[in-house]
């Protein structure tokens, strides 16, 4: 029960991660020590799960699944979503820099987590880690094209947003946002449309069940340049929640407001020097708040690595 309930814990961390644009739930899957474990129970999902019914029956399909480790992560992504999404949002919206700031320090943190699990360096391992960042940093300053209720599109969104959430550094939020979906997505669910939500949660399933089975046949055969490669995504990825930004152009919501959907990073006195209309939660640098709340994002990913080597 102890260890389900832990798991439950890091789901609901994931959840909330997922919550927030640029944030990666597979960050924290990875920095909480389940990942690897995550992507082998999706990966279990297949035809052969037929046989296994036929032969040991449900308690059978159970154990290869992992269902228990499955139903108390995504029990706890669920009821992270659900109890904590208003005050995320709204954290978001009025401490947009405070936000931002806990997530880079918890980011940074996480690359080096990451990167001191590689075995070993060689000029292969350190192309793959260029190759990650130039990709990832290259996804945050990508501008958000017209969204589309295609359903064909609406498919594909739900393959690609589910697959940048399996890997650490990417977010499927902010996939959704350069593909100008997330508001026609979000807006969907909330009004409950069923062809909208029902296409994209296939596209979810289509996206899971395959690139799942990628990643667990890369970490079993290349594991020292996947996680090269997911160490670049970590860094590339930092330029998507350093605190200072700049909006450069806005979305509607599905409430009808103005939000910012495209921005770009500027220093601390750039900042400061922003017109309010540049900068809508003001142009205040908060400095020492951002800095402080970096250390603490910093702090947590090293004290979660002690506990779960105080654990083992």
């Amino acid at each position: 029960m102890k260890e389900y309930i832990s798991i439950f814990l890091k789901g609901m961390a994931m959840g909330i991660a997922e919550v927030i644009p640029g944030v990666s739930g597979g960050t924290i899957a990875f920095i909480t020590g389940i990942y690897e474990r995550f992507i082998n129970a999706l990966k279990s999902f297949d035809l052969s799960l037929f046989k296994t019914l036929k032969e040991n029956g449900i308690a059978g399909v159970w154990k290869v699944i992992d269902g228990n480790f499955l139903v108390a992560l995504f029990g706890g992504m669920a009821t992270s979503i659900i109890l904590f999404v208003k005050m995320i949002t709204w954290l978001i919206n009025n401490e947009t820099l405070l936000v931002w700031a806990f997530f880079f320090g918890l980011i940074v943190a996480s690359a080096i987590f990451v990167g001191r699990q590689i075995q070993k360096w060689n000029p292969v391992n350190i192309i793959a880690l260029i190759l990650g960042i130039i990709f990832a940093y290259t996804v945050t300053v990508l501008s958000p094209s017209n969204g589309s209720e295609n359903l064909l599109i609406i498919f594909l969104s739900g393959v690609v947003a589910i697959s940048a959430m399996l890997l650490p550094g990417l977010s499927g939020s902010f996939i959704l946002l350069i593909l100008g979906m997330y508001s026609i997505i979000w807006g969907g669910l909330k009004d409950l449309n069923l062809v909208i939500a029902g296409t994209f949660a296939l596209g979810c399933l289509v996206g899971v069940l395959s690139f799942s089975r990628i990643l667990s046949w890369t970490f079993k055969n290349y594991k020292n340049l996947t996680l090269a490669v997911l160490t670049g995504f970590m860094i590339g990825s930092l330029n998507r929640v350093w605190p200072w930004q700049q909006v450069l152009a806005y979305r509607t919501n599905s409430h009808g407001e103005e939000v910012a959907s495209f921005t770009k990073s500027v220093l601390p006195n750039t900042f400061s020097n922003l017109q309010t209309a540049n900068t809508p939660f003001g142009s205040d640098p908060q400095l020492l708040p951002v800095l402080g709340l970096m250390v603490v994002g910093f702090a947590i990913v090293f004290l979660l690595e002690r506990v779960s080597v105080n654990n083992q």
